[in-house]
């Protein structure tokens, strides 16, 4: 495929017609007709339709459409990584973060990586989803997960954290420790939102769920654990099982009956995979978490 109709299709499709596109490029409308012409020609249907309004896709441009702009990203990619081979990591990656990571180690992960590729800068953006945000203009999103995403990624796992019930040593002392399942019914619950999961139903230890009715349900995995801290219930979260600055702990509840493991997993763009910045700082951070982690 021509990159170059590519790109003029992606820009006609984005601006509503050829006029608007012709502007914003500085291409010329007729260039970007031709073009955009040759494409159809070579797939053979329609991709465009003209309308008062400017263009409307048809089903084969809108398949284009939706796959074409990680195509010219992955060319653009793969260019950059031809470029960057034997260099010292440098310019912006781009990760994305579900929300709720303990700020207490992202801190450190920070600071580790800028001291060891000074020239490299990071850009984080946090959401409740990873996966379910657009991954066009995103080196790297970092997500919970066994499974890894469809499509063109490649997935790691990058450490493994217990999902388990939490609990501060002043609510246990105030309203008592349960001794199994049945007694969480008579304390507040605290539950993280997984994505795509119900956060009423608590996994056991045996693969097994059982309901319950939390007092609150969070996105935020923070929120959700310092609620914990400040002694307000029981909560359900992963927990890297890293003590916080301040010295505060939480008590496990429960530790043989419910709870299970969760993999946090890295998932980058194949054509990013081998550019030299991505590789080095994945294999940089998996090798910190598990020095910070044991």
């Amino acid at each position: 495929m021509d990159l170059e109709e590519l790109q003029a299709f992606l820009h006609v499709v984005k601006q509503g017609s050829f006029h608007a596109a012709a502007e914003v490029t500085g291409t010329p409308r007729t260039t970007l007709r031709r073009r955009v012409e040759s494409l159809q020609a070579r797939s053979g249907v329609p991709l465009l339709e003209s309308s008062r309004q400017g263009v409307v896709l048809t089903e084969a441009g809108r398949a284009l459409a939706d796959r074409g702009q990680a195509m010219v990203e992955e060319a653009s990619a793969l260019l950059s990584s031809i470029r960057e081979i034997g260099r010292e990591p440098s310019g912006l990656l781009r990760l994305v973060l579900p929300v709720g990571l303990p700020p207490h180690l992202m801190a450190p992960i920070f600071a580790s990586i800028r001291s060891t590729y000074p020239r490299l800068r990071l850009s984080y953006e946090f959401s409740n989803d990873p996966l379910s945000e657009s991954l066009v203009d995103v080196d790297v999103a970092v997500h919970f997960g066994e499974g890894a995403p469809r499509g063109p990624w490649l997935s790691l796992v990058i450490m493994r954290v217990q999902e388990r019930l939490c609990a501060s040593k002043e609510y246990l002392a105030r309203r008592g420790t349960p001794a199994s399942i049945d007694d969480l019914a008579r304390h507040e619950l605290l539950s993280w939102r997984a994505p795509g999961e119900d956060a009423s139903a608590w996994p056991t230890r045996n693969g097994g769920k059982f309901p319950v009715e939390p007092a609150l349900l969070a996105t935020d995995i923070h929120l959700v654990r310092h609620c914990c801290l400040a002694g307000l219930g029981i909560a359900l979260i992963p927990d890297a099982m890293i003590d916080e600055p301040t010295g505060d702990e939480l008590v496990t509840v429960l530790p043989e009956l419910v709870g299970r493991e969760r993999a946090v997993r890295v998932t980058v763009p194949e054509a990013l995979a081998e550019i030299p910045k991505v590789k080095m700082v994945l294999t940089h951070v998996r090798r910190f978490l598990r020095e910070v982690t044991g």
